[in-house]
């Protein structure tokens, strides 16, 4: 990766968060959850624990439960990498509501940062494109994330897929909360629903 030309990963989720105007955040295991809880600890975000290759899979079911809202993954390249068959899935059930984004710094930050498979070729966003996402692409700029931040305002016709280049720095970890429980039950109350 050319390091002149990514993205400082917090700066960008600090920006998605802003702009995220009452959506649903899902988060993927690790760094990405870490990223989005330093911005801020809030209700309306579910943060995945143990659960490596999940989060796309869990926006989809919570964007078919919550069609009235918009829904949020913020994941990395690695757990990405290990659910090709979401793609798929998300792509066949079509939901309008949902925006997938992978912060891609082309490395296995959670277990050594070793390189991982889109540093060696592997296109996410031609992978979503060709499993039919209605928007699939590859951002390398903080405009790139001002104009995406734009676009998640919109409506959309189908799901969409944003990967954000960003820096290989191994940043402080702001660790939420670890309790799947409470995690699950603030989350079910900001929708208004029971405990389960």
């Amino acid at each position: 990766m050319d390091m002149n030309n990514v993205i400082d990963r917090r700066a960008a989720v600090a920006k998605l968060l802003e702009a995220r105007d009452g959506a649903l955040v899902v988060t993927g295991l690790g760094s990405p959850s870490y990223d989005v809880h330093a911005h801020g600890d809030t209700d309306d975000n579910f943060y995945l624990w143990g659960a490596m290759g999940g989060a796309a899979l869990t926006g989809l079911g919570l964007a078919q439960a919550q069609h009235n809202k918009r829904v949020m993954v913020i994941t990395g390249d690695g757990e990405m990498l290990m659910a090709f068959g979401a793609l798929a899935t998300i792509s066949v059930a079509r939901p309008t509501n949902l925006d997938i984004i992978v912060l891609d710094n082309q490395h296995f930050g959670e277990t050594g940062m070793q390189d991982s498979h889109t540093g060696m070729g592997i296109d996410l966003a031609a992978v979503a494109g060709a499993a039919g996402f209605d928007v699939a692409q590859t951002i390398r700029s903080m405009d790139g994330v001002d104009e995406l931040c734009e676009q998640l305002a919109k409506s959309a016709n189908g799901p969409r897929f944003h990967v954000l280049k960003i820096e290989s720095t191994n940043l402080p970890r702001s660790l939420p909360p670890r309790d799947a429980t409470y995690i699950k039950t603030r989350f079910r109350a900001h929708l208004g629903l029971q405990p389960c």
